[in-house]
């Protein structure tokens, strides 16, 4: 058990709008690896938190960690790579819409992955197809889209807009409030 300290209770429920602190019941597990199949280093403790009914199921507490570990590598992707935090939008429907291309966009390299070669870094080892990592099917994929080709036309060349006519403003972008859970 893991307890809090009387004088945080206060200044913890102040901040989140109640007398004190809720108490929340939880165990505190240590794993700990006896031996490494290639040991590079000492391995280190892991800490990990378990709230629910019952004793923890130690095997299903690993697995969901390591399913978190594979879905904050995920996020992170679909926002560096991807650029799903890059467009700034103004409409909530324009959020939407990004997030599905990109979420579009990962699914194809998922399933471009046995159809590109592994164009791996000096310094990275050779991946059968089946192992690739979105990041290497990204690297590879633009050698697939000059095989399959496009259905769209050649871009058009363009000389310097004109931009917005004289005289004429674009006005103030409309503000949404931010969502926020409920208690």
């Amino acid at each position: 058990m893991v307890g809090v300290a009387p004088e945080d209770t206060r200044r913890i429920g102040e901040r989140y709008g109640c007398e004190r602190a809720p108490v929340v019941r939880g165990t505190v597990v240590l794993v700990e690896v006896d031996k490494l199949p290639r040991e590079t280093r000492k391995p280190k403790k892991l800490w990990l938190w378990f709230s629910g009914e019952g004793e923890p199921d130690l095997d299903l507490l690993w697995r969901a960690y390591v399913r978190r570990f594979d879905l904050e590598h995920a996020i992170r992707f679909w926002k560096q790579t991807l650029g799903w935090t890059a467009p700034r939008v103004r409409h909530p429907e324009q959020a939407d819409r990004w997030t599905w291309l990109v979420l579009a966009a990962y699914a194809q390299l998922r399933l471009a992955r046995s159809c590109v070669a592994d164009c791996h870094l000096p310094w990275e080892r050779p991946q059968r197809h089946r192992r690739l990592t979105p990041c290497r099917t990204l690297r590879g994929f633009a050698a697939l889209l000059a095989a399959v080709g496009t259905p769209a036309r050649a871009p058009k060349p363009c000389g310097r807009s004109p931009g917005r006519p004289k005289g004429r403003l674009s006005g103030r972008a409309r503000r949404y409030p931010a969502l926020k859970k409920a208690a």
